[in-house]
């Protein structure tokens, strides 16, 4: 029997990765620019702006599904989980991972439902709002930037279309 093979890097052959055949387009370029799908072009640019969100938010310690969550319950106070789910485009269990989260850091709070006991009614804290106006302002700066170079007219024409598919997709469009 002899020695044992020595499993040191220099000893295992491994393939060298192939060439790719096809360059990858960047982000504007091909498929992922004017050429692209519509529908591929609203998902590239939503999580480009989900991207900047996330870092506009971290150190305030807040996620845009967070952020969405306050600002839906902010805007319309009391609503159950499911409709705030439905209202916030998330799942029923996200919501409840969310609220619980926000609900430990003091920004929200639960009130049962007066005549269905399992539903809790879901309210932002006065420390929950000033959270939300800190992460509003960050937010309104980046909706400063998608909206620079437009014209209200154009502006309220992508509103207006953005709107329209959402509707196409049924009511709430959500994620339920």
């Amino acid at each position: 029997m002899g020695k044992p093979q020595s499993l040191k890097p220099q000893s295992l052959k491994l393939p060298s990765p192939k060439p790719s055949s096809t360059q990858v387009p960047r982000p504007g370029e091909g498929k992922r620019g004017e050429e692209g799908h519509l529908g591929y072009l609203l998902r590239q640019a939503s999580a480009a702006h989900r991207l900047k969100m996330e870092r506009a938010l971290a150190d305030l310690e807040v996620t845009p599904p967070q952020f969405v969550v306050l600002t839906m319950l902010n805007a319309y106070p009391g609503l159950s989980n499911a409709d705030l789910a439905r209202l916030s485009l998330l799942t029923p269990p996200t919501v409840s991972v969310i609220v619980g989260n926000l609900e430990r850091s003091g920004a929200v709070t639960r009130r049962a439902h007066s005549v269905h006991g399992r539903i809790q009614h879901i309210d932002v804290t006065a420390s929950g709002r000033q959270l939300l106006a800190r992460c509003r302002r960050r937010v309104q700066a980046l909706e400063q930037d998608l909206q620079a170079g437009l014209s209200l007219r154009e502006e309220q024409l992508i509103r207006r279309w953005l709107v329209a598919v959402a509707l196409e997709g049924g009511e709430g469009g959500g994620a339920t």
